[in-house]
Protein backbone atom coordinates (compact mmCIF):
# COMPACT_ATOMS: atom_id res chain seq x y z
CA UNK A 1 0.00 0.00 0.00
CA UNK A 2 2.74 2.46 1.00
CA UNK A 3 4.79 1.60 -2.10
CA UNK A 4 1.78 2.12 -4.35
CA UNK A 5 1.12 5.50 -2.71
CA UNK A 6 4.74 6.61 -3.27
CA UNK A 7 4.56 5.61 -6.95
CA UNK A 8 1.28 7.50 -7.31
CA UNK A 9 2.78 10.62 -5.72
CA UNK A 10 5.85 10.35 -7.96
CA UNK A 11 3.72 10.25 -11.11
CA UNK A 12 1.56 13.06 -9.78
CA UNK A 13 4.66 15.15 -9.19
CA UNK A 14 5.97 14.38 -12.68
CA UNK A 15 2.65 15.34 -14.20
CA UNK A 16 2.64 18.61 -12.26
CA UNK A 17 6.22 19.35 -13.39
CA UNK A 18 5.23 18.67 -16.96
CA UNK A 19 2.46 21.26 -16.67
CA UNK A 20 4.79 24.07 -15.58
CA UNK A 21 4.87 26.87 -18.10
CA UNK A 22 8.08 27.91 -19.81
CA UNK A 23 9.00 30.89 -21.97
CA UNK A 24 7.98 28.76 -24.96
CA UNK A 25 4.38 28.98 -23.73
CA UNK A 26 4.60 32.76 -24.08
CA UNK A 27 5.91 32.63 -27.66
CA UNK A 28 9.70 32.41 -27.26
CA UNK A 29 11.32 30.45 -30.08
CA UNK A 30 14.78 29.82 -28.59
CA UNK A 31 16.22 29.33 -32.07
CA UNK A 32 18.93 32.03 -31.86
CA UNK A 33 17.33 33.98 -34.74
CA UNK A 34 13.92 35.14 -33.52
CA UNK A 35 13.81 38.18 -31.21
CA UNK A 36 12.40 36.67 -28.03
CA UNK A 37 12.42 39.90 -25.98
CA UNK A 38 8.66 40.45 -26.04
CA UNK A 39 7.88 36.82 -25.25
CA UNK A 40 10.20 36.73 -22.21
CA UNK A 41 8.91 40.09 -21.00
CA UNK A 42 5.36 38.75 -21.37
CA UNK A 43 6.28 35.76 -19.21
CA UNK A 44 7.68 38.09 -16.53
CA UNK A 45 4.69 40.41 -16.61
CA UNK A 46 2.27 37.48 -16.32
CA UNK A 47 3.34 37.09 -12.70
CA UNK A 48 3.86 33.31 -12.87
CA UNK A 49 7.07 33.84 -10.88
CA UNK A 50 9.28 30.97 -12.04
CA UNK A 51 10.44 31.85 -15.57
CA UNK A 52 11.79 28.60 -17.00
CA UNK A 53 14.01 28.30 -20.05
CA UNK A 54 14.18 24.98 -21.89
CA UNK A 55 17.28 24.20 -23.93
CA UNK A 56 17.81 26.81 -26.63
CA UNK A 57 19.38 30.08 -27.69
CA UNK A 58 17.18 33.06 -26.81
CA UNK A 59 17.97 36.28 -28.67
CA UNK A 60 16.91 39.54 -27.01
CA UNK A 61 17.38 43.10 -28.21
CA UNK A 62 16.61 45.16 -25.09
CA UNK A 63 16.55 44.60 -21.33
CA UNK A 64 13.99 42.27 -19.82
CA UNK A 65 12.79 44.34 -16.85
CA UNK A 66 11.60 42.67 -13.67
CA UNK A 67 9.61 45.25 -11.72
CA UNK A 68 9.44 43.20 -8.54
CA UNK A 69 6.78 45.22 -6.75
CA UNK A 70 4.53 44.92 -9.81
CA UNK A 71 5.03 41.27 -10.80
CA UNK A 72 5.91 39.72 -7.43
CA UNK A 73 8.49 37.04 -6.64
CA UNK A 74 10.44 36.20 -9.81
CA UNK A 75 13.21 33.83 -10.82
CA UNK A 76 14.90 32.86 -14.07
CA UNK A 77 15.71 29.16 -14.06
CA UNK A 78 17.45 26.76 -16.44
CA UNK A 79 19.71 23.75 -16.13
CA UNK A 80 22.75 25.11 -17.98
CA UNK A 81 21.31 24.41 -21.44
CA UNK A 82 19.83 27.88 -21.99
CA UNK A 83 21.80 30.71 -23.61
CA UNK A 84 20.59 34.31 -23.62
CA UNK A 85 22.19 36.43 -26.35
CA UNK A 86 21.92 40.13 -25.52
CA UNK A 87 22.01 41.93 -28.87
CA UNK A 88 21.15 45.38 -27.48
CA UNK A 89 22.53 47.91 -25.03
CA UNK A 90 21.97 47.51 -21.31
CA UNK A 91 21.44 44.48 -19.09
CA UNK A 92 19.87 41.29 -20.36
CA UNK A 93 17.95 41.13 -17.07
CA UNK A 94 17.24 44.26 -15.03
CA UNK A 95 15.82 43.63 -11.55
CA UNK A 96 14.18 46.65 -9.95
CA UNK A 97 13.00 46.64 -6.35
CA UNK A 98 11.84 49.35 -3.96
CA UNK A 99 14.20 48.85 -1.02
CA UNK A 100 15.48 52.40 -1.27
CA UNK A 101 15.84 53.33 2.39
CA UNK A 102 16.49 51.77 5.77
CA UNK A 103 19.33 49.40 6.47
CA UNK A 104 19.73 45.62 6.72
CA UNK A 105 17.76 45.36 9.95
CA UNK A 106 14.40 43.54 9.49
CA UNK A 107 12.59 46.38 11.27
CA UNK A 108 13.55 48.87 8.53
CA UNK A 109 11.97 46.96 5.64
CA UNK A 110 8.60 47.93 4.26
CA UNK A 111 6.10 45.03 4.20
CA UNK A 112 5.84 44.95 0.40
CA UNK A 113 9.55 44.02 0.12
CA UNK A 114 8.92 40.74 1.95
CA UNK A 115 5.44 40.20 0.52
CA UNK A 116 6.33 40.68 -3.17
CA UNK A 117 10.04 41.23 -3.82
CA UNK A 118 12.42 39.22 -1.68
CA UNK A 119 15.05 36.87 -3.15
CA UNK A 120 14.83 37.22 -6.91
CA UNK A 121 16.95 34.43 -8.43
CA UNK A 122 18.86 33.65 -11.60
CA UNK A 123 20.06 30.04 -11.79
CA UNK A 124 21.66 27.89 -14.48
CA UNK A 125 21.52 30.52 -17.26
CA UNK A 126 24.23 31.62 -19.69
CA UNK A 127 24.25 35.24 -20.89
CA UNK A 128 26.40 36.20 -23.89
CA UNK A 129 26.82 39.82 -24.99
CA UNK A 130 26.44 40.62 -28.68
CA UNK A 131 26.53 44.42 -28.37
CA UNK A 132 29.33 46.73 -27.15
CA UNK A 133 27.14 47.96 -24.27
CA UNK A 134 25.45 44.67 -23.38
CA UNK A 135 25.48 43.84 -19.65
CA UNK A 136 24.65 40.53 -18.02
CA UNK A 137 22.54 41.27 -14.91
CA UNK A 138 21.71 44.60 -13.26
CA UNK A 139 20.17 44.99 -9.80
CA UNK A 140 18.72 48.11 -8.21
CA UNK A 141 16.68 48.32 -5.02
CA UNK A 142 16.66 44.56 -4.51
CA UNK A 143 16.64 42.48 -1.35
CA UNK A 144 18.46 39.13 -1.35
CA UNK A 145 19.09 38.84 -5.09
CA UNK A 146 20.72 35.44 -5.63
CA UNK A 147 22.76 34.57 -8.73
CA UNK A 148 23.92 30.96 -8.96
CA UNK A 149 25.41 28.57 -11.53
CA UNK A 150 25.37 31.23 -14.24
CA UNK A 151 27.83 31.92 -17.04
CA UNK A 152 28.24 35.51 -18.27
CA UNK A 153 30.52 36.15 -21.23
CA UNK A 154 31.41 38.85 -23.76
CA UNK A 155 29.42 41.56 -21.97
CA UNK A 156 30.48 45.02 -20.89
CA UNK A 157 29.93 44.09 -17.22
CA UNK A 158 28.91 40.73 -15.83
CA UNK A 159 26.92 41.73 -12.74
CA UNK A 160 26.20 45.45 -12.31
CA UNK A 161 25.03 46.58 -8.84
CA UNK A 162 23.64 50.12 -8.82
CA UNK A 163 21.82 52.60 -6.58
CA UNK A 164 20.91 50.53 -3.51
CA UNK A 165 20.69 46.80 -2.77
CA UNK A 166 20.87 44.56 0.28
CA UNK A 167 22.08 40.99 0.84
CA UNK A 168 23.52 40.03 -2.54
CA UNK A 169 24.66 36.43 -3.10
CA UNK A 170 26.72 35.31 -6.12
CA UNK A 171 27.82 31.67 -6.05
CA UNK A 172 29.21 28.99 -8.36
CA UNK A 173 29.27 31.29 -11.38
CA UNK A 174 31.56 31.71 -14.37
CA UNK A 175 32.01 35.41 -15.18
CA UNK A 176 34.49 35.25 -18.00
CA UNK A 177 35.92 37.23 -20.91
CA UNK A 178 33.98 40.47 -20.50
CA UNK A 179 35.02 43.87 -21.85
CA UNK A 180 34.43 45.68 -18.59
CA UNK A 181 34.14 44.49 -14.98
CA UNK A 182 33.13 41.06 -13.74
CA UNK A 183 31.19 42.13 -10.62
CA UNK A 184 30.79 45.92 -10.43
CA UNK A 185 29.72 47.75 -7.26
CA UNK A 186 28.97 51.03 -9.06
CA UNK A 187 28.42 53.93 -6.62
CA UNK A 188 26.03 51.58 -4.85
CA UNK A 189 24.74 51.62 -1.29
CA UNK A 190 25.13 47.92 -0.49
CA UNK A 191 25.57 46.15 2.83
CA UNK A 192 25.98 42.37 3.03
CA UNK A 193 27.25 40.71 -0.15
CA UNK A 194 28.88 37.32 -0.67
CA UNK A 195 30.81 36.17 -3.74
CA UNK A 196 31.84 32.53 -3.33
CA UNK A 197 33.04 29.54 -5.32
CA UNK A 198 33.13 31.42 -8.61
CA UNK A 199 35.48 31.77 -11.55
CA UNK A 200 35.93 35.45 -12.47
CA UNK A 201 38.52 35.85 -15.20
CA UNK A 202 39.59 37.78 -18.30
CA UNK A 203 37.39 40.81 -17.63
CA UNK A 204 39.32 43.77 -18.99
CA UNK A 205 38.12 46.38 -16.48
CA UNK A 206 38.75 44.31 -13.34
CA UNK A 207 37.41 41.19 -11.68
CA UNK A 208 35.56 42.47 -8.61
CA UNK A 209 35.49 46.27 -8.42
CA UNK A 210 33.92 48.66 -5.95
CA UNK A 211 33.83 52.30 -6.98
CA UNK A 212 32.56 54.93 -4.56
CA UNK A 213 29.26 54.35 -2.81
CA UNK A 214 28.60 53.13 0.72
CA UNK A 215 29.64 49.48 0.94
CA UNK A 216 29.91 47.19 3.97
CA UNK A 217 30.31 43.47 4.61
CA UNK A 218 31.87 42.14 1.41
CA UNK A 219 32.91 38.50 1.63
CA UNK A 220 34.93 37.05 -1.26
CA UNK A 221 35.86 33.40 -0.76
CA UNK A 222 37.16 30.31 -2.54
CA UNK A 223 37.14 31.93 -5.98
CA UNK A 224 39.56 31.76 -8.89
CA UNK A 225 40.10 35.38 -9.96
CA UNK A 226 42.64 35.93 -12.72
CA UNK A 227 43.72 38.04 -15.70
CA UNK A 228 41.10 40.72 -15.12
CA UNK A 229 43.07 43.64 -16.54
CA UNK A 230 43.57 45.10 -19.96
CA UNK A 231 46.95 46.47 -20.97
CA UNK A 232 45.08 49.71 -21.78
CA UNK A 233 43.27 50.01 -18.43
CA UNK A 234 45.19 51.51 -15.51
CA UNK A 235 45.07 51.30 -12.60
CA UNK A 236 42.88 48.31 -11.92
CA UNK A 237 43.12 44.92 -10.31
CA UNK A 238 41.71 41.46 -10.03
CA UNK A 239 40.08 42.85 -6.86
CA UNK A 240 39.85 46.66 -6.63
CA UNK A 241 38.23 48.45 -3.70
CA UNK A 242 38.32 52.16 -4.51
CA UNK A 243 37.02 54.55 -1.86
CA UNK A 244 38.60 57.67 -3.35
CA UNK A 245 35.39 59.18 -4.77
CA UNK A 246 33.12 58.64 -1.76
CA UNK A 247 32.94 60.01 1.79
CA UNK A 248 31.23 56.74 2.85
CA UNK A 249 33.76 54.35 1.31
CA UNK A 250 33.96 50.57 1.69
CA UNK A 251 34.70 48.64 4.87
CA UNK A 252 34.23 45.31 6.62
CA UNK A 253 35.81 43.23 3.86
CA UNK A 254 37.03 39.64 3.96
CA UNK A 255 38.99 38.00 1.12
CA UNK A 256 39.94 34.39 1.81
CA UNK A 257 40.85 31.10 0.18
CA UNK A 258 41.16 32.45 -3.37
CA UNK A 259 43.68 32.03 -6.16
CA UNK A 260 44.26 35.54 -7.50
CA UNK A 261 46.74 35.87 -10.31
CA UNK A 262 47.94 36.71 -13.78
CA UNK A 263 48.04 39.64 -16.06
CA UNK A 264 51.52 39.43 -17.44
CA UNK A 265 53.09 42.89 -17.13
CA UNK A 266 50.16 45.24 -17.71
CA UNK A 267 51.13 48.67 -16.32
CA UNK A 268 49.99 49.27 -12.75
CA UNK A 269 48.24 45.91 -12.50
CA UNK A 270 47.58 44.39 -9.08
CA UNK A 271 45.98 41.31 -7.64
CA UNK A 272 44.40 43.17 -4.72
CA UNK A 273 44.37 46.98 -4.68
CA UNK A 274 42.58 48.87 -1.91
CA UNK A 275 42.43 52.68 -1.99
CA UNK A 276 41.14 53.50 1.45
CA UNK A 277 41.30 57.28 1.73
CA UNK A 278 37.93 58.69 0.67
CA UNK A 279 36.55 62.13 -0.03
CA UNK A 280 35.90 64.49 2.84
CA UNK A 281 32.42 64.17 4.29
CA UNK A 282 30.01 67.02 5.08
CA UNK A 283 32.00 67.81 8.24
CA UNK A 284 35.26 67.99 6.31
CA UNK A 285 36.55 64.69 7.73
CA UNK A 286 38.50 62.45 5.35
CA UNK A 287 38.45 58.86 6.59
CA UNK A 288 40.84 56.03 5.91
CA UNK A 289 38.54 53.12 5.13
CA UNK A 290 39.45 49.55 5.93
CA UNK A 291 38.51 47.02 8.59
CA UNK A 292 39.73 44.32 6.20
CA UNK A 293 40.98 40.74 6.58
CA UNK A 294 42.90 39.03 3.76
CA UNK A 295 43.88 35.45 4.54
CA UNK A 296 44.71 32.12 2.94
CA UNK A 297 45.07 33.33 -0.65
CA UNK A 298 47.58 32.42 -3.36
CA UNK A 299 48.68 35.40 -5.48
CA UNK A 300 51.14 35.74 -8.35
CA UNK A 301 52.09 37.16 -11.74
CA UNK A 302 51.18 40.87 -11.72
CA UNK A 303 53.07 44.12 -11.21
CA UNK A 304 51.95 44.33 -7.53
CA UNK A 305 50.46 41.41 -5.63
CA UNK A 306 49.01 43.56 -2.82
CA UNK A 307 48.71 47.35 -2.95
CA UNK A 308 47.22 49.19 0.02
CA UNK A 309 46.96 52.99 -0.08
CA UNK A 310 45.39 55.09 2.65
CA UNK A 311 43.91 52.14 4.55
CA UNK A 312 43.28 51.56 8.23
CA UNK A 313 42.74 48.34 10.21
CA UNK A 314 43.92 45.65 7.80
CA UNK A 315 45.04 42.12 8.69
CA UNK A 316 47.03 40.16 6.10
CA UNK A 317 48.06 36.65 7.13
CA UNK A 318 48.55 33.13 5.83
CA UNK A 319 48.96 34.14 2.18
CA UNK A 320 51.48 32.90 -0.38
CA UNK A 321 52.87 35.40 -2.91
CA UNK A 322 55.32 35.18 -5.78
CA UNK A 323 55.87 36.74 -9.18
CA UNK A 324 55.38 40.38 -8.25
CA UNK A 325 57.00 41.86 -11.34
CA UNK A 326 57.63 45.04 -9.35
CA UNK A 327 56.30 44.53 -5.80
CA UNK A 328 54.96 41.69 -3.78
CA UNK A 329 53.78 44.24 -1.21
CA UNK A 330 53.36 47.98 -1.69
CA UNK A 331 51.87 49.51 1.45
CA UNK A 332 51.51 53.31 1.45
CA UNK A 333 49.98 55.87 3.81
CA UNK A 334 48.39 53.19 6.00
CA UNK A 335 47.87 52.84 9.72
CA UNK A 336 46.98 50.02 12.11
CA UNK A 337 48.00 47.32 9.66
CA UNK A 338 49.03 43.85 10.86
CA UNK A 339 51.00 41.43 8.69
CA UNK A 340 51.35 37.95 10.11
CA UNK A 341 53.00 34.85 8.69
CA UNK A 342 53.05 35.12 4.89
CA UNK A 343 55.41 33.65 2.30
CA UNK A 344 56.89 36.04 -0.27
CA UNK A 345 59.21 33.85 -2.32
CA UNK A 346 60.78 33.45 -5.72
CA UNK A 347 59.55 30.03 -6.84
CA UNK A 348 61.77 28.80 -9.73
CA UNK A 349 59.05 27.01 -11.75
CA UNK A 350 57.22 30.36 -11.97
CA UNK A 351 60.12 32.15 -13.65
CA UNK A 352 62.83 34.50 -12.46
CA UNK A 353 61.98 37.81 -14.14
CA UNK A 354 60.09 39.33 -11.19
CA UNK A 355 61.50 41.82 -8.68
CA UNK A 356 59.28 40.90 -5.70
CA UNK A 357 60.08 44.00 -3.64
CA UNK A 358 58.31 44.78 -0.36
CA UNK A 359 57.85 48.46 0.53
CA UNK A 360 56.19 50.11 3.52
CA UNK A 361 56.03 53.88 2.96
CA UNK A 362 54.59 56.63 5.16
CA UNK A 363 52.88 54.15 7.47
CA UNK A 364 52.35 54.27 11.22
CA UNK A 365 51.25 52.03 14.08
CA UNK A 366 51.87 48.75 12.22
CA UNK A 367 52.97 45.29 13.33
CA UNK A 368 54.86 43.01 10.97
CA UNK A 369 55.72 39.58 12.32
CA UNK A 370 56.54 36.20 10.82
CA UNK A 371 56.97 37.56 7.29
CA UNK A 372 59.16 35.32 5.10
CA UNK A 373 60.84 37.18 2.22
CA UNK A 374 63.23 35.47 -0.18
CA UNK A 375 65.04 36.19 -3.44
CA UNK A 376 64.22 39.84 -4.13
CA UNK A 377 66.07 40.88 -7.31
CA UNK A 378 67.24 44.32 -8.55
CA UNK A 379 65.31 46.31 -5.92
CA UNK A 380 67.37 48.38 -3.46
CA UNK A 381 66.37 45.98 -0.67
CA UNK A 382 64.30 42.94 0.08
CA UNK A 383 62.20 45.07 2.45
CA UNK A 384 62.11 48.89 2.60
CA UNK A 385 60.60 50.73 5.58
CA UNK A 386 60.47 54.42 4.64
CA UNK A 387 59.12 57.42 6.53
CA UNK A 388 57.30 55.17 8.99
CA UNK A 389 56.65 55.62 12.72
CA UNK A 390 55.74 53.30 15.62
CA UNK A 391 56.51 50.37 13.38
CA UNK A 392 57.10 46.97 14.97
CA UNK A 393 59.04 44.66 12.63
CA UNK A 394 59.84 41.49 14.52
CA UNK A 395 60.43 37.78 14.02
CA UNK A 396 60.74 38.05 10.24
CA UNK A 397 63.01 36.24 7.79
CA UNK A 398 64.71 37.94 4.81
CA UNK A 399 66.96 35.69 2.73
CA UNK A 400 69.26 35.82 -0.30
CA UNK A 401 68.28 39.19 -1.74
CA UNK A 402 70.49 40.71 -4.45
CA UNK A 403 71.01 43.97 -2.57
CA UNK A 404 70.45 45.02 1.05
CA UNK A 405 68.19 42.75 3.07
CA UNK A 406 66.34 45.51 4.98
CA UNK A 407 66.54 49.30 4.61
CA UNK A 408 64.98 51.55 7.26
CA UNK A 409 64.90 55.13 5.99
CA UNK A 410 63.72 58.00 8.21
CA UNK A 411 62.03 55.56 10.58
CA UNK A 412 60.97 56.91 13.99
CA UNK A 413 60.14 55.35 17.34
CA UNK A 414 60.15 51.88 15.86
CA UNK A 415 61.63 48.46 16.50
CA UNK A 416 63.40 45.86 14.34
CA UNK A 417 64.08 42.78 16.43
CA UNK A 418 64.56 39.03 16.46
CA UNK A 419 64.82 38.75 12.68
CA UNK A 420 66.91 36.45 10.51
CA UNK A 421 68.36 38.56 7.68
CA UNK A 422 71.03 36.76 5.68
CA UNK A 423 72.50 36.23 2.23
CA UNK A 424 74.47 32.98 2.19
CA UNK A 425 74.83 32.62 -1.56
CA UNK A 426 78.34 32.04 -2.90
CA UNK A 427 78.92 35.46 -4.43
CA UNK A 428 81.98 37.71 -4.57
CA UNK A 429 80.44 40.73 -2.83
CA UNK A 430 77.58 40.77 -0.43
CA UNK A 431 75.45 43.81 0.51
CA UNK A 432 74.74 44.66 4.15
CA UNK A 433 71.92 42.77 5.80
CA UNK A 434 70.46 45.90 7.45
CA UNK A 435 70.92 49.52 6.46
CA UNK A 436 69.66 52.37 8.65
CA UNK A 437 69.34 55.80 7.02
CA UNK A 438 68.30 58.71 9.24
CA UNK A 439 65.45 58.41 11.71
CA UNK A 440 65.37 58.58 15.50
CA UNK A 441 64.14 56.85 18.64
CA UNK A 442 64.50 53.33 17.18
CA UNK A 443 65.55 50.01 18.67
CA UNK A 444 67.45 47.56 16.47
CA UNK A 445 68.15 44.45 18.56
CA UNK A 446 68.74 40.70 18.56
CA UNK A 447 68.82 40.13 14.79
CA UNK A 448 70.90 37.38 13.19
CA UNK A 449 72.61 38.83 10.10
CA UNK A 450 75.28 37.69 7.69
CA UNK A 451 76.99 41.08 7.32
CA UNK A 452 77.20 44.09 9.60
CA UNK A 453 74.47 46.71 9.63
CA UNK A 454 75.25 50.18 8.24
Amino acid sequence: MMRALCVLLMFAGSAFAGQEKTVRDFGAAGDGKTDDTAAIQKAVDSGIGGIRFPKGVYLISKPVVVDLDKVGFTSFVSDGTCQIVMAGAGPAFRFVGTHTNGNASPTTFKPNVWERQRTPMIDGVEIVGDHPEAVGIEASGTMQITITRCSIRKCLHGVHLVNRNRNVLIANCHIYNNRGIGVFYDEVNLHQSNIVGSHISYCEGGGIVTHGGDIRNIQIGTCDIESNMSSNTSPTANILIDCSTSPAGAAEVEISGCTIQHNSKSPDSANIRIIGRGKANAKGVQHQWGHITITGNVMSDVMVNLHLAGCRDVTFTGNTLCGGFKHNLLIEDCTHVVFGANVLDRNPPYGNDSINATVFRNCSDCTITGLHVSGVHTAEAGVVIEDCARFNFTGCTILDCENVGLIARNMKNSRISDCLIRDDRKIAKRAPSIKIIGGSGNQIIDNLISDGAN
